[in-house]
């Protein structure tokens, strides 16, 4: 029987039953000053998921409820026990499906080039999956689990991108390659897995969207690499809204999605994303992607529905943009217009509920297109007032590492630009993330890690813990006027602050601002006038600045007996526990967390949770 969780609200993380597992290691490294402990949660695919689609997840972590639905992704699980056909390189694909039966598989020819506007849905069912993938044999493909890319479509490399794993052999034509004509993408069937497919755009169309998986059921993009042709604006990659059911993307490379300032035809590019329509949409999966988008890599809202996306995992991803899209970088490169691409955040939810963000890997993101540079986004949106029941709620991000950013984390009940109220955010748990080479003017962003603005529905149970990051700003500013944010929790956390301006101060809003009326009085008095029934304790703060609530520990030290941090960048952030090699000394958030543990994130948890994903 697969392991069940269990969490608990003094520090969310996994139960002491998985604890006490294989997974659970301590390691004292002699001579070194460092203790190292890991309680990393699980990498395998299907860890939080059962045959059956059984979910596993747990009931809550902190104040946020984890997804209540899963889809198990296994080959074992979703099989194809029919006939295979090999389909001609000459022939319609959408008529070769229509003539397959439930539990076929469809062998493409690597190599060929297949129009595709809407495959049929058959009304198939778990035991019996169409399977539409390469001709390639298993043997020269990536393993079930393991992530493709474009060199497994002849692709070596791709200018300013990491290097990604390659056949043996070297790069090689292994997959087939579906070209989207149609401009609202390609829509899809019911279950049904793609295999080492490559698709794109015809350059002589105008695109939208690739991949339009409105009303699909079912659907699992296994091992392929989604694009647009080269040069073309296109806007969404995987569309997952109006009534998208039970679909998941996984080890897969999904990159070029973008969106280009002034002469182009869109605004937020994403790889992935949805949220929009008036049916139900939800259990999703997206685990094991390279992500790749210009706006926004993941993107949940931001449109009319009358419904709330439910029960999103996304793990294990690298969520990425490309530096040499950012102007002023070494090989910096315009879309073919000459216009920059718009550049906004990594991952931001407007609707959804129910989401674990785990594992994940972000990198890259700067300001300039009426955002900032965060990382990070929980905003609920009554978008031009066509979705008053937008929510934000049940948000668990953990076990994550964000690096080379504007800012870390953006959180804002707010209203429309048309006025309009969303249902309201909250319920958001956010611990063991690990935050650096934070950026301010220069990526046009405030270097902050979090900013937080309460307006209506206001604001409530936010928890930060475990924290490990290292701003050129301040930690916290704030925005709420005529209420207080209630159950606010910071515990257990490392922060660097800047020093032009207070570690805890105001977002705006004038003198009616909570956070203006104390800033002067210090952190201290800021938490007082902002939040009600709250906890700021056992934090590490890095700062030449005062007044901050008993138990806080304040260093002007700027290692603070942290290894390897210099200039706001630590690639090993773990605490010494005394002097030694690469420790100057020890640090005073050793042992001094809850429990006895160390202030700041598990960095032996985070690294091995995203071990492999970059």
């Amino acid at each position: 029987m697969a392991p069940q969780f269990q969490f608990f609200p003094s520090r969310p993380q996994l139960a002491t039953a998985l604890r006490s597992a294989c997974w659970k290691s301590v390691v004292v490294l002699a001579g070194s000053g460092l203790m190292l402990g890991s309680a990393a949660p699980p990498v395998a695919e299907n860890a939080y998921c059962g045959k059956g689609n059984v979910p596993q997840f747990g009931d809550k972590d902190g104040p946020a409820e984890l997804p209540k639905t899963c889809y198990y992704t296994g080959m074992d699980g979703t099989p194809s026990p029919g006939k295979q056909i090999r389909v001609s390189a000459k022939a319609d694909l959408a008529s070769a499906l229509d003539g397959a039966k439930c539990g076929d598989t469809l062998l493409l020819p690597a190599g060929a080039s297949f129009g595709v506007r809407e495959l049929p849905a058959k009304n198939c069912d778990e035991q019996h999956y169409i399977t539409v993938r390469t001709d390639t044999p298993d043997s020269k493909l990536p393993a079930e689990g393991k992530r493709i890319s474009p060199a497994w479509a002849g692709v070596a490399s791709l200018p300013g991108r990491p290097p990604y794993a390659q056949p043996d052999g070297g790069a090689g034509k292994l997959m087939p390659t579906l070209v989207v004509s149609q401009p609202d993408g390609a829509r899809l069937g019911d279950h049904i897995r793609f295999i080492g497919i490559e698709w794109t755009s015809d350059p002589a169309a105008n695109i939208g969207r690739l991949l339009n998986l409105e009303g699909s059921d079912h659907v699992i993009l296994d091992r392929n690499w989604i694009h647009p042709a080269a040069g073309a604006e296109v806007g969404k990659g995987v569309s997952l809204m109006e009534g998208a059911r039970v679909i998941a993307a996984i080890n897969s490379y999904i990159s070029g999605f973008n969106c280009v300032a002034r002469s182009g035809k869109c605004t937020d590019a994403s790889a992935v994303g949805g949220g929009h329509g008036n049916k139900p949409a939800g259990t999703f999966k997206i685990v094991n992607n390279f992500l790749e988008g210009s706006g926004e890599n993941i993107l949940f809202g931001g449109s009319g529905a009358t419904i709330n996306p439910t029960d999103i995992e996304i793990r294990r991803n690298h969520l990425y943009k490309p530096i040499v899209w950012r102007e002023g970088e070494p090989g910096y490169t315009t879309a073919p217009s000459g216009d920059p691409y718009i550049a906004k955040n990594h991952f931001e939810l407007k609707n959804a509920q129910r989401v674990l963000f785990e594992a994940n890997l972000l990198e890259n993101s700067w300001g300039g297109f009426t955002q900032a540079g965060f990382s990070i986004g929980l905003s609920p949106r009554n978008q031009a007032n066509h979705c008053p029941k937008c929510q934000v709620t049940d948000i668990t991000i953990r076990y994550v590492r964000i690096r080379t950013v504007g800012g870390v984390i953006a959180i804002s009940n707010g209203l429309s630009k048309a006025g309009g109220a969303s249902a309201g955010g909250g319920r958001y748990s956010i611990h063991d993330v690990i935050a650096d080479n934070v950026h301010q003017e220069d990526f046009k962003g405030k270097g902050v890690f979090t900013t937080m603005l309460s307006n209506s529905p206001p604001l409530r149970d936010v928890w930060f813990d475990h924290i490990t990051a290292f701003v050129p700003g301040p930690i916290l500013t704030l925005k709420a006027i005529d209420h207080k944010i209630d159950n606010f929790r910071m515990t257990n956390s490392v922060f660097a602050a800047g020093s032009q301006r207070p570690p805890l101060t105001s977002a705006g809003g004038g003198p009616q601002n909570c956070a203006v009326r104390a800033h002067k009085g210090g952190p201290d008095a800021v938490l007082q006038a902002c939040f009600s029934n709250y906890k700021f304790e056992k934090n590490l703060i890095i700062t030449d600045e005062g007044a901050w609530p008993s138990g806080t520990i304040v260093v002007s030290d700027k290692t603070a007996g942290i290894r390897d941090l210099k200039d706001g960048v630590s690639r090993d952030p773990r605490l010494c526990r005394e002097k030694g090699p690469n420790c100057a000394k020890a640090s005073p958030g050793a042992g001094a967390a809850g429990g006895g543990g160390d202030i700041g994130a598990d960095v032996d948890a985070v690294e091995a949770a995203i071990s492999g994903v970059e």
